[in-house]
C-alpha cells in the first residue's frame, strides 16, 4: 500500500511542478489548483472535508488547528480529491492513521509523504545525526520549518523511517514553541491562524450535489452548517 501511495505522491509532485524534495506552499497550491477553499474555526475533532463534482473541487480546513496541522489536513484532502476512487464527502479527523478505515489511513499516509518527503528529510540531517534517536532539536526545527510541518507529523515520519523511538517522540512532543523561540524561529507554524475569507461558492456546489442526489439532505444541511448557514432557518424565514 505504501509503495502505491509513494507513487501517487511522485505523480502529484510531477504533475504540478514540484520536484521530489521541494517544500510545498499549500495555500498557494490550492490557488494554483483552483480549489475553492474555506479556512474556518471548527470543533477539535473536525480537521477538514472536501467535495468534488466534475472539475469543481472544494476544501474546508479547520483554522483552529496550527498552521502545520492545517498543511497536513490539506495534504490529506488532496488525496481524497485526486486519488480516492471511492470518494464521498465526509468529515475528516486527520493524522490518526486509523487501521479500521482504509481510505482515511491512505489519505494520512499520502499527506505524510507529500508534506515530508523522506529524501528531503535525509538531506537536512547531518551524517553524525543519521541514526535512531540521534537527531537534535535544532535539526527537527530546521526540517519542520522548511516543510511547514507540525512536530507530530514530523515525529511520526521519523518513526516510520526508524529514526525515532517512542521515548524520543515523547521527549520532543512537549515545549515545542519554547524550543522554537530559543532557536530563533517564529512560532507562527505552531499556532492557529483564525478565520480567513471564504474563497469560492461552496454553498452553490453543495446545493448542486444535493439537487443531483449525490448527497443526502442531512449531509447537505451538515455541509451548510459547516460554513454557518442553517438551511432550516432559511426555509422558516421564507414561510413567514
Amino acid at each position: 500500500m505504501e509503495y502505491r501511495l509513494k507513487s501517487y505522491v511522485a505523480d502529484f509532485r510531477n504533475r504540478f511542478g514540484y520536484n521530489s524534495t521541494e517544500p510545498i506552499g499549500f495555500n498557494s497550491l490550492l490557488q494554483k489548483l483552483d480549489i475553492l477553499s474555506i479556512f474556518k474555526p471548527l470543533s477539535e475533532d473536525f480537521s477538514g472535508l472536501s467535495i468534488k463534482d466534475g472539475d469543481s473541487r472544494f476544501m474546508l480546513v479547520n483554522c483552529n488547528h496550527s498552521v502545520g496541522r492545517q498543511n497536513f489536513t490539506i495534504g490529506h484532502e488532496l488525496y481524497h480529491l485526486f486519488y480516492d476512487k471511492d470518494f464521498t464527502p465526509h468529515k475528516c479527523q486527520t493524522g490518526l492513521f486509523p487501521r479500521k478505515n482504509g481510505n482515511e489511513r491512505m489519505a494520512d499516509i499520502f499527506a505524510s509523504y507529500l508534506l515530508l518527503p523522506e529524501e528531503g528529510i535525509l538531506q537536512l540531517i547531518s551524517d553524525e545525526e543519521l541514526g535512531k534517536d540521534q537527531i537534535k532539536l535544532a535539526t527537527l526545527l530546521r526540517i519542520e520549518q522548511t516543510y511547514g510541518s507540525s512536530r507530530a507529523a514530523l515525529l511520526n515520519q521519523l518513526s516510520k523511517m526508524d529514526l525515532a523511538s517512542k521515548s524520543f517522540v515523547e521527549k520532543y512532543s512537549i515545549q515545542i514553541k519554547t524550543g522554537a523561540r530559543q532557536h530563533g524561529y517564529s512560532v507562527d507554524l505552531y499556532e492557529y491562524t483564525g478565520a480567513k475569507a471564504i474563497l469560492g461558492t461552496f454553498g452553490s456546489l453543495a446545493n448542486k450535489l444535493f439537487e443531483k442526489d449525490q448527497i443526502s439532505e442531512s449531509h447537505y444541511q451538515e455541509l451548510m452548517l459547516s460554513i454557518g448557514i442553517d438551511v432550516n432557518e432559511i426555509v422558516s424565514d421564507e414561510e413567514n
